[in-house]
């Protein structure tokens, strides 16, 4: 029963769009009809400036960390907490204030691994980092972030969270199919930072 309340928590929690409203209340722009047109925090930075981007940034990963984190002490560490973890991403994707639509999770995800998989999550978040600072390009390190998750859940010994980091891997690259075919075409925007 536990399991079924926290993974309804993370679902509600996760589906709020911090993005949307960060930039509708403080920079007046619905990031929805701008930029790449989705709610994450690297849109609300093209859009709003990059102080705003952090701020939506730190709430998505606080939103897929807290419930998880919280959900550890009633769940234990095995299937049901991979079950809420996966409820807090998925809220971020399909939102229920949102009419089930929602950004590509990316920050989410980050936040709910470190609940449980501190080294795990932050070796992975390395990895995307490196590769955003080299491309230049978000959505690549967003990728790479997907395909480090598996590993290093492995690596780390948290052999519990394998199959929830590879299904969060073909979530990510589902949610990112447009950007693949752009980078594919030479056509991704790169990072722009707005001050």
């Amino acid at each position: 029963m536990s399991v079924i309340l926290w993974s309804i928590i993370a679902y509600i929690l996760g589906s709020i769009p911090f993005g949307l409203v960060v930039a509708k209340v403080l920079c007046n722009t619905d990031p929805r009809t701008g930029g790449s047109r989705n709610t994450g925090a690297t849109n609300v930075a093209r859009l709003c400036g990059t102080k705003y981007g952090v701020l939506t940034l730190a709430l998505d990963l606080g939103k897929g960390f807290f419930p998880v984190l919280l959900a550890s002490s009633w769940t234990g560490s095995g299937l049901g907490l991979s079950v809420v973890l996966l409820a807090a991403i998925l809220g971020h994707v399909f939102s229920c204030f949102m009419n089930l639509k929602g950004g590509k999770a990316v920050a989410t995800t980050i936040g709910a691994f470190l609940a449980v998989s501190p080294w795990g999550t932050i070796f992975s978040a390395a990895l995307c980092l490196l590769v955003i600072a080299l491309s230049g390009h978000v959505s690549m390190g967003s990728l790479t972030l997907a395909l480090a998750l598996p590993v290093f859940m492995f690596l780390t010994g948290h052999f519990a969270f394998v199959p929830a980091a590879l299904v969060v891997m073909v979530l990510l690259f589902w949610r990112h199919r447009e950007n693949i075919h752009r980078l594919a075409r030479g056509e991704e925007n790169p990072w722009i930072k707005k001050d």
